[in-house]
């Protein structure tokens, strides 16, 4: 298995070079005569969108309002779930849940790494 430290450095030159080319694939899309044009049609049209999407909500009145309020519901469930599955974890206990056709469903863990202030962080001791 290759080191942590060679995979971070890795992702970091690809995300660099990928980047790269994004910004040279802007570059092309603007010298292209029609593209600025279809754009501006496109941000008129998304105006357009969101004030007939307005006109919608508001006629659905409770009901639109019980969709934010379900979104936001789910929201909060996935986060306490998630941390019942991290404490279940970290007590050395298995996890697993089933839908109502008995289907088995196991987590899925997903580690992401923010930048820090600091130059070194030192390991917990036990």
């Amino acid at each position: 298995m290759k080191d942590i430290q060679e995979v971070f450095d890795k992702l970091k030159e690809h995300s660099s070079e990928q980047k790269q080319i994004r910004e040279e694939y802007k570059d092309a899309l603007f010298q292209t005569e029609d593209y600025e044009e279809i754009k501006e049609k496109i941000e008129e049209l998304t105006i357009r969108r969101k004030e007939i999407e307005a006109v919608v909500q508001s006629r659905m009145g409770s009901r639109w309002n019980k969709l934010e309020d379900l979104k936001n519901e789910i929201t909060e469930l996935k986060q306490m779930q998630s941390d019942i599955a991290m404490s279940t974890l970290m007590a050395g206990k298995n996890i697993q849940v089933k839908d109502e056709f008995d289907n088995v469903y196991e987590p899925k863990f997903n580690v992401t790494f923010k930048k820090t202030s600091a130059k070194e962080i030192t390991p917990l001791e036990k």
